[in-house]
């Protein structure tokens, strides 16, 4: 059996390449400044749309860089993202029906006269 030897160029002069440690940490720098913005667009007073909305925003950067980056899916191959993002619309789709199913005018308890009334009426 022959040896296999490394022939990877190296890199250019004054150029490497950044390891993933290196990224993570960025990342976590990145997302500690983020939820940092999250906690102060909370206590400035503007209007309340602008802020669930900068928040829901912000939320969804910090999501995407977790998931492409710590959980490794830019470095995957795609059919695992399409996997991945396929998982996460079947979740979204059962928790929507779920929240339509038990909607909040369902999930209100009976007073005892309407439950008298109803069996007065069922008999």
């Amino acid at each position: 059996m022959s040896a296999t030897t490394n022939t990877a160029a190296p890199a250019a002069h004054g150029h490497h390449e950044e390891s993933k440690f290196h990224i993570f940490v960025q990342l976590a720098m990145i997302l500690a400044v983020i939820t940092g913005v999250e906690i102060v667009l909370i206590y400035i007073p503007l209007a309340k749309w602008l802020i669930v909305t900068s928040l829901v925003v912000l939320s969804l950067v910090k999501f995407l860089l977790v998931i492409f980056i710590f959980m490794h899916l830019k470095w995957d191959k795609l059919f695992c993202t399409v996997l991945f993002f396929i998982g996460l619309i079947l979740a979204a789709g059962t928790l929507g029906a779920l929240m339509a199913l038990f909607s909040v005018g369902d999930s209100i308890p009976l007073t005892s006269k309407e439950i008298y009334a109803e069996r007065a009426a069922s008999q």
